[in-house]
């Protein structure tokens, strides 16, 4: 059985490894050439699957090891009778700490206390969830929105939009959708900025298009809209640079890119497989794990909170690092600069996730332990 595979999936080799021969290729260099004698591909979210590239192949199942799927077309697969299947919730812890990690950087470099910020959270699936999990450990107050789970549950906690635009902080957390009541595409769009109190801070984790570029842009350079971490781009790999000047913390798409919560969407789309196949899952990712960076952190009880917290979040993952990598993009030639942004995803480090850390607060501070343990820590 031949097999195809993003060069950018960890482990792949070792788990696609059992079910057959593995190629590896860059997401972008996918073909139906490639591909023709094909019989399982495995991607990530920078390869468009449909009719073009799979047309005239073999290929009987897609995985995308990737929470994403607005880069499959799922009709055609399932007209070809094509397998599939996506990773729900690999990454989503990993994107929780981004969250974190950019509030904290946000509340430091601002000077304000998260505890006193409202946080609107649009979408509370896996991810949201775990965003959600997060703030609350730091101390701030959740306001949920997400309409299709408002109307399947019925649960008063999701809130109507009206009560988004009441917060201080609003990230999103949606699927890239066109079409239906639901839509995503430009959900946040000139009208939504300009709903939103002068000020807001606005986080968007999710995919490029959730968010107008322009109105996004017109609304920081206006100051209706304070400050903005973005981590997903539309037009990816090719980013505007105007709004990438304007932004407090920038990023090249790499939320969700723990190590853990990449090897989890291997191990995903790979029992998925062993399940079209009809075989028994037999890899195990925890053997291969590498030792994490910082096994163990101490955290300085005596200080702020505010800036305890950073500290112990900064030693395990510092978003400034990566701020500062992406805005090195502007120094290179218009022809470089896509392939540079590719480059920071494919050469990105194993960054590992909190609960690798042990965390030890000295001396003793039960209020920044409590936190931490909350934020994934090992504290105990």
């Amino acid at each position: 059985m031949k097999i195809i595979a993003d060069e950018n999936i960890p482990y792949a080799r070792e788990a696609f490894g059992l079910l057959g021969d593995v190629t590896t290729a860059p997401g972008r260099g996918m073909t139906a050439g490639l591909l023709r004698d094909a019989d399982l591909l495995f991607i990530r979210s920078i390869t468009k699957v449909n009719a073009a590239l799979l047309d005239g192949t073999r290929v009987q199942f897609v995985g995308t090891a990737t929470i994403g799927e607005d880069h499959v077309d799922k009709a055609y697969l399932a007209e070809r009778r094509i397998g599939f299947s996506s990773a729900p919730g690999c990454n989503a812890n990993s994107v929780g700490e981004y969250i974190a990690a950019a509030l904290l950087v946000l509340a430091e470099s601002r000077g304000f206390k998260l505890k006193d910020r409202k946080l609107g959270i649009i979408g509370h699936g896996n991810v949201g969830k775990r965003v959600e999990q997060k703030a609350r450990a730091l101390g701030m107050e959740c306001v949920l929105n997400d309409p299709p789970l408002a109307r399947q549950t019925g649960d008063a906690k999701y809130r109507p939009l009206d009560e988004i635009f009441d917060c201080q902080i609003i990230t999103a957390h949606v699927p890239l959708t066109k079409a239906g009541e639901d839509a995503t595409y430009h959900l946040l769009h000139e009208a939504f900025f300009n709903r939103v109190k002068t000020g807001t801070i606005i986080i968007n984790t999710s995919r490029g298009s959730v968010a107008d570029g322009q109105a996004l842009r017109a609304a920081l350079e206006s100051g209706k809209v304070g400050a903005c971490v973005l981590d997903v781009w539309e037009c990816e790999p090719n980013i505007d640079l105007n709004l990438l000047a304007n932004l407090a913390l920038a990023t090249p798409h790499i939320a969700g890119y723990s190590f853990d919560g990449k090897v989890n969407g291997t191990r995903q789309v790979y029992e998925a497989a062993c399940r079209h196949l009809g075989m028994t899952p037999s890899w195990d990712p925890a053997p291969h794990l590498p030792q994490p960076d910082c096994p163990e952190v101490v955290v300085d009880g005596a200080l702020p909170p505010r800036r305890a917290l950073l500290n112990a979040v900064s030693a395990v993952y510092d978003i400034r690092e990566d701020d500062r990598a992406m805005r090195a993009i502007i120094h290179k030639s218009p022809e470089q600069r896509a392939a540079y942004f590719d480059q920071l995803r494919k050469e990105y480090r194993q960054r590992r996730e909190f609960h690798n850390t042990r965390a030890a607060v000295q001396p003793e501070n039960a209020a920044i332990g409590q936190t931490l343990s909350g934020l994934g820590f090992v504290t105990a």
